[in-house]
């Protein structure tokens, strides 16, 4: 029996999906989610703009009532990864990891993003042996040490301040002498005592030995390095789109994308191919913010519920 929908993907975006299709009245609805449910923002150290939260709570928090909420209305969860989405006349065959293909009426992309390499000297070959992009995940293990954070945005200042609780200091590294995080967030970096800020400068090359990373070299504009020792790196440089499952046997996509690799959708998330939407960080133009892809998911699944009544009346 094909599903009325396949969601793809279970972060905010998909989670959300799930509870406005099975609400509104589908009843066969797969959420495919090869991990446990969530997504990225279960890896962030403290949320403080999600509407209605107040005080310190952690992504993980954040996300643990979600799952059951959407399940309470019969969202299933098949705990496996989907390898490519494909249309044949007017169903989609979702094609999964053992091998075997579902049909479905409608189809939500929520596959969201991956955090980026940076692309520096040793990076692949000390990550997860000193370099890391998660901070929650990794952050205990420099307690009392001194670490280094890569980036500018929002992410980047976020993690410094979570680190900066449990380690002696924090090297904030930016390309430029701006951030594009929020005044509140910068103003907040600058009055902790503990991050130095390192501006207008890259990582040039980290360095180690078999135990792991033992230490960064930085390049300024003018081309002067400093060698900081420190045996963690965390990079937040931003994020590489999870597409994927939206490549076809010839390497075309599915459905429209920009040069960046994101889904192009209109105000109501839908594709240039009837019955799939996109939804979170994949689409164009994303806020990147657990609230907006919550959005996208409701505004999603509502479009897809009218699409599949309309479909099968």
């Amino acid at each position: 029996m094909a599903l009325d929908c396949a969601i793809i993907g279970g972060g905010p975006a998909g989670l959300t999906a799930g509870l406005y299709t099975t609400r509104g009245g589908l009843e066969n609805v797969t959420m495919f989610e090869k991990g446990m449910p969530g997504g990225q923002i279960t890896s962030s150290s403290e949320i403080e703009n999600y509407p209605g939260v107040t005080g310190e709570i952690t992504g993980m928090d954040l996300m643990m009532p979600w799952p059951e909420q959407c399940q309470k209305f019969g969202l299933v969860h098949e705990m496996i990864e989907v390898t490519r989405v494909s249309k044949d006349g007017d169903m989609f065959h979702i094609h999964k990891a053992d091998g075997k293909i579902e049909e479905a009426h409608s189809v939500i992309i929520c596959t969201g993003s991956s955090p980026r390499r940076a692309g520096f000297k040793g990076e692949e070959e000390f990550f997860g042996k000193g370099v890391s992009t998660c901070a929650t995940c990794d952050g205990f293990f420099y307690k009392g040490k001194e670490v280094v954070v890569i980036g500018g945005g929002d992410t980047a200042l976020e993690e410094a301040l979570y680190l900066a609780k449990i380690c002696s200091k924090v090297y904030l590294v930016h390309r430029r002498d701006t951030f594009r995080s929020a005044p509140n967030t910068v103003e907040r970096v600058k009055k902790t005592e503990n991050i130095e800020l390192i501006l207008n400068a890259v990582p040039d090359e980290v360095y180690g030995d078999n135990m792991g990373v033992t230490g960064i070299v930085v390049k300024n504009n003018n081309g002067e390095t400093r060698n900081i020792e420190v045996p963690g790196v965390f990079t937040f440089v931003g994020n590489d789109v999870n597409n994927q499952t939206l490549i076809q046997e010839d390497g075309t996509f599915l459905c429209d994308m920009n040069e960046a690799g994101q889904v192009i959708v209109d105000i109501s998330m839908r594709t240039s191919i009837e019955g799939l939407y996109a939804a979170g960080d994949m689409r164009i133009a994303a806020p990147k913010q657990v609230v907006s892809a919550a959005g996208d998911g409701a505004v999603a699944a509502l479009q897809a519920i009218s699409y599949v009544d309309e479909k099968l009346s």
